[in-house]
């Protein structure tokens, strides 16, 4: 038997008309669509004692900024009393919440840093 006879052969055993469209020819496998997790802001919030140069250093350590992006930071914390200071997962913006005021309370300044969902 021929290729071509053997493949007439299959066509002719195959359910469906012949054109490869029948519903065995098709599999679809579909996947569930994973979400990805929410994001959280981390605020910084001003206070009227809670020294400039405190800020600054802080935005470096625990958020990686340079200088010049620490200070205009904490400029704008300064003149409008809050910035988001990055967007992180829960956990990571938890962590870095928690960072922030245990290294504050522990130099004796009252400086707020909170989270919340984007």
């Amino acid at each position: 038997m021929t290729h071509l006879q053997k493949a007439q052969t299959y066509m002719a055993q195959t359910p469906g008309d012949g054109d490869g469209d029948s519903d065995a020819d098709v599999v679809v496998k579909t996947r569930p669509k994973t979400k990805r997790p929410p994001l959280y802001k981390v605020l910084l919030l001003n206070d009227d004692y809670t020294p400039m140069e405190f800020v600054v250093h802080v935005l470096e350590r625990f958020f990686g900024m340079n200088h010049a992006q620490a200070f205009e930071i904490m400029l704008t914390v300064h003149k409008k009393g809050v910035a988001v200071v990055g967007v992180f997962s829960h956990e990571i913006a938890e962590t870095k919440v928690g960072q922030v005021m245990d290294f504050a309370r522990r130099h004796q300044h009252p400086l707020q840093c909170t989270m919340e969902k984007e």
